[in-house]
């Protein structure tokens, strides 16, 4: 049997379960997003961080091992609420069209996830990061919107149902993970107990892991002294149970020893101090104190996300008591890759404080970003694999009978929204702009699609299992996925005419966009 047969008899399935549901009950819908996650992070990923819920959510469901977001918070966040890539809608530009994360106000005809879920007579509630408007000015039913991206103790600009409130005092037992996990099950327990006959859709987007690394002590302790034996042994290890896994096979990357360091970051060292390391670098060329330095923080992201996991596990205990949690359609995924990111905002950083805790600002940086994307190059904001590639599960006991499956299927952000109506049942009719992407369920979805990205100036196009990619003003990259999920063999210089073949599609997609502008 081929490999295209089992993916497609999986498809099918799923579709059959979907049918079947849809016509007893519209399914409860919960999207869980983190930020700046990598690929390899989750233990059923292949990371060593613990992660027991979302790893049983898996296991009893399906993980997709090529699923891709758009490389940014922002640009993501954009494609999974109203199904469209985020140069369409205004939230990223790409050559003359403009956009981004902020000052740009989204088209008319864009609608977003709870304002069509409404109309399928469901209740919608949002926990955690956003950045499109107001939340329940958007068709939530409730909100804690936390704004301030450089406090997870402290935060000074949180919202409660588009209502701002008093900054939050680093004393007063204010962890953002724990908030959002908290205020998504009140939405569980006040939705049981006056809205039982109705649908929820619950939209929980937790900042963690992203930068500033700040995590509970007691998550931190946990951790331990796993990490130092040093990123280049973790890489590695993370690589053999991929492979073993079966979600990526080929040939792992090669780490981007000594790549520039931008010259804004070498600013940002001097406040962090001489232990932090700027540009990946053998493990074992690191100093006593680096090595000591770069294992703390490795340990506070591991931190982050076992706590992403606890509060998982106690939303998902909430859906089992309320019993809800067989017919609750859920999605875990990230918004891009690691980052390779050093700097320093918010407090700024006292090297006197504590690694993890309120006063200090660490970040990942390149050397564990590195490992986090194992087994991928590059990082967030590229479109190479470990920019856009994200671990993506799928759980639904009542709709979805495979348990345990990987599904190699391409399969990308704009594709949640169709997926999200097509289980509620909603039609969305005749639209002046086609949804890009298709429903999960669909099982033409086998058929050679077309994925496209850009981001930052760094592009990139997969039709089928080829993808061609390029940074900034550097020449295309050409990868056969087929052979080379890691993207480390190079076939544009062998492959000139697949090269523009591919070229010509990304930069017809970008001519869409340019017509999509003058829709109003």
């Amino acid at each position: 049997m081929s490999n295209l047969k089992p993916k497609l008899w999986l498809l099918l399935l799923m579709s059959m379960f979907f049918v079947g549901a849809a016509h007893a009950k519209k399914p409860n819908v919960m999207l869980i997003l983190v930020d700046d996650m990598g690929y390899s992070d989750l233990g059923c990923y292949g990371g060593e961080i613990k992660t027991p819920a979302i790893d049983g959510l898996a296991s009893n469901g399906v993980r997709y091992a090529q699923y891709y977001n758009c490389a940014r918070c922002w640009s993501t966040r954009a494609a999974l609420m109203c199904g469209y890539y985020p140069h369409q809608v205004n939230r990223d530009n790409v050559l003359d069209i403009s956009g981004g994360g902020g000052g740009h106000k989204r088209p008319a005809w864009a609608t977003l996830v709870p304002e069509y879920l409404k109309s399928a007579g469901y209740r919608s509630h949002h926990a955690g990061k956003w950045d499109d408007g107001k939340p329940t000015a958007s068709g939530f039913d409730q909100s804690l919107h936390i704004a301030d991206p450089d406090r997870f103790f402290s935060p000074q600009e949180l919202y409660l149902n588009d209502n701002k409130q008093a900054p939050v005092k680093r004393n007063d037992g204010f962890y953002g993970t724990t908030a959002v996990a908290e205020h998504t099950i009140e939405f569980l327990k006040d939705h049981k107990a006056n809205h039982p006959d109705q649908p929820f859709f619950s939209y929980v987007a937790f900042a963690a892991p992203h930068f500033p690394l700040h995590a509970l002590p007691e998550d931190i302790a946990r951790v331990g002294d796993r990490y130092a034996v040093g990123w280049d042994t973790i890489r590695n290890e993370r690589w053999e149970r991929l492979q073993k896994m079966g979600l990526v096979t080929g040939k792992l990357s090669e780490a981007d020893y000594n790549q520039s360091v931008p010259k804004n970051v070498l600013k940002q060292l001097a406040l962090i101090g001489e232990d932090e390391v700027a540009c990946t670098v053998p493990w074992n060329e690191l100093t006593e104190k680096q090595m000591q330095f770069q294992q703390a923080k490795m340990s506070i992201h591991a931190a982050m996300v076992e706590r992403i996991d606890i509060e998982v596990a106690r939303i998902v205990a909430q859906l089992k008591a309320m019993d809800a949690f067989d017919d609750t359609l859920i999605f875990f995924l990230s918004d891009n890759g690691a980052t390779r990111e050093l700097m320093v905002r918010g407090d700024s950083h006292d090297p006197s404080a504590s690694p993890g805790s309120a006063g200090s600002f660490l970040c990942l940086g390149p050397g564990w970003a590195t490992t986090c994307n194992t087994p991928f190059r590059k990082y967030k904001k590229w479109s190479h694999e470990g920019g856009a590639c994200t671990p993506f599960i799928a759980h639904w006991p009542n709709g979805i009978s495979a348990k345990g499956a990987i599904n190699q299927t391409p399969g990308h952000v704009i594709d949640l929204v169709p997926t999200l109506l097509d289980v509620a049942g909603v039609t969305v009719g005749d639209q002046k702009v086609p949804f890009p992407g298709t429903s999960l369920f669909n099982d033409d979805i086998e058929k050679k699609r077309m994925l496209w990205w850009s981001h930052k100036g760094n592009h990139a196009l997969r039709h089928g299992d080829w993808k061609l990619v390029k940074v900034n003003q550097a020449k295309w990259e050409l990868f056969n996925l087929a052979e080379d999920r890691t993207e480390t063999n190079d076939l544009s210089a062998s492959h000139p005419e697949k090269v523009k073949e591919l070229e010509r599609l990304w930069l017809a997609q970008v001519d869409q966009f340019r017509q999509n502008k003058k829709v109003k």
